[in-house]
């Protein structure tokens, strides 16, 4: 079976996080909030001033399990920690500005991102011992394939997370090898090409060879060791030079 077939797609990601996962724990966490305040109702109910002594004891725990929480998040991301400080405080006031000029650059080229976040992570490596040079680079490398971000496909390989989106221009077609293949070919952009895999059952609209596609949401899986991407029913296809007025 394809990889890339809807039944056979896996965790491919690099790095596992066993047993639960954040937003597992998130959830729990939630829940557990939840229970903890009727059982706060329940202690207090028949004393004085009930009603604000459960929201009291309820917020502490609440407050309690947060902190938990990040600090378990910061294990996976310490920029998650809680008790970590701005890192833009560490920095004399001529490096700061250097770090903001940098994040002001790396903001136009970078969407969804803000300049604030931006030199925040910036500073965050230059505290960390990285020439600025080096800083810069690798915060863009970082925030490029960050989730969200049209993800260059030369650096699918990078990518941990198993849906990404990509930009492109399908270079060629060929015949399917399965029926519940619909197309199935190749997509490039300028930093590499990869394989793509679409199935029937995504429905999707139908590509043709040259023309330029914007997929979000495309399974990446692996096919004969390398990098692929699959369309599914939870992907996207966008034609972004469709019916423009200057090729009528």
């Amino acid at each position: 079976m394809d990889a890339n077939h809807p039944d056979g797609i896996a965790d491919t990601s690099n790095e596992r996080i066993h047993g639960v996962t954040l937003e597992q724990e998130e959830r729990i966490r939630a829940r557990d909030a939840e229970l903890e305040h009727i059982s706060a109702q329940a202690k207090l109910g028949t004393q004085d001033g009930r009603a604000q002594r459960t929201r009291e004891v309820a917020a502490h725990g609440s407050k309690q399990r947060r902190r938990a929480f990040q600090k378990r998040a910061a294990s996976v991301d310490p920029r998650t920690d809680p008790e970590r400080d701005d890192p833009r405080a560490e920095l004399s006031q001529d490096v700061l500005a250097t770090v903001n000029q940098e994040a002001n650059r790396l903001a136009t080229r970078l969407d969804g991102w803000s300049r604030a976040a931006i030199s925040r992570r910036l500073a965050e490596a230059v505290v960390d011992d990285t020439d600025m040079t080096s800083a810069v680079v690798r915060v863009f490398e970082k925030l490029q394939t960050a989730p969200g971000q049209v993800v260059p496909i030369g650096k699918l390989d990078d990518v941990d997370r198993k849906e990404v989106s990509i930009d492109g221009k399908i270079e060629v077609l060929w015949n399917p090898s399965h029926p519940s293949i619909a197309q199935v070919g190749l997509i490039a952009d300028d930093s590499g090409q990869t394989r793509v895999t679409i199935w029937k059952a995504s429905e999707a609209p139908w590509i043709a060879e040259g023309e330029h596609v914007r997929i979000h949401g495309a399974a990446r899986n692996w096919y004969e060791g390398r990098v692929s991407l699959a369309v599914t029913g939870w992907s996207t296809i966008h034609f972004p030079e469709r019916g423009r007025w200057w090729d009528a």
